[in-house]
């Protein structure tokens, strides 16, 4: 069963994400204490709004793109450097993807994957590594709105409503 691995957030745009054991969600809000939550991340006044209560990757893409940085002699993104919430163990990032559009839990919360988390460079500039667009490109997760308030801890399971 694919479950959250880790949790991850920062209190304003451009500081490192924090390693968090639990998170509360706030409903059509986020994460509480995260950037996009509080309206400080360093898109939310972009004119092309977009949903980003919670942004999910899973351990097998973070591993794909790792292999081919070092395959390439590069060094690798740590979890928390992808700039995604939500670590998910035991889900494909194929799986991942074909999420967008449905319902879905993490533990007892309810989400709705909006779109997918299409490769940026501001993880390459914040931590001065390299390719993070290309080697993530697929592989990057998804953006969801949080449908209901509430906990979300590591372990906490995902069942998808489809």
């Amino acid at each position: 069963m694919p479950r959250v691995q880790s949790i991850y957030i920062a209190p304003n745009a451009g500081l490192a994400m924090t390693f968090q054991e639990r998170v509360n969600v706030l409903a059509g809000k986020g994460i509480a204490g995260d950037r996009y939550a509080s309206g400080l991340g360093a898109f939310s006044r972009s004119e092309a709004q977009k949903i980003r209560d919670i942004s999910l990757i899973t351990r097998d893409g973070i591993d794909a793109a790792n292999h081919l940085l070092t395959t390439a002699g590069l060094a690798r993104y740590l979890d928390g450097e992808t700039r995604r919430n939500i670590v998910l163990e035991g889900m494909s990032m194929d799986l991942l993807n074909l999420l967008v559009g449905k319902e879905f839990y993490l533990g007892g919360l309810r989400f709705r994957a909006t779109e997918l988390c299409v490769p940026c460079g501001r993880p390459s500039k914040l931590t001065h590594k390299s390719n993070f667009e290309e080697v993530f490109s697929n592989k990057g997760g998804i953006r969801a709105k949080a449908l209901d308030s509430g906990r979300i801890s590591c372990g906490d399971l995902f069942t998808c409503l489809d």
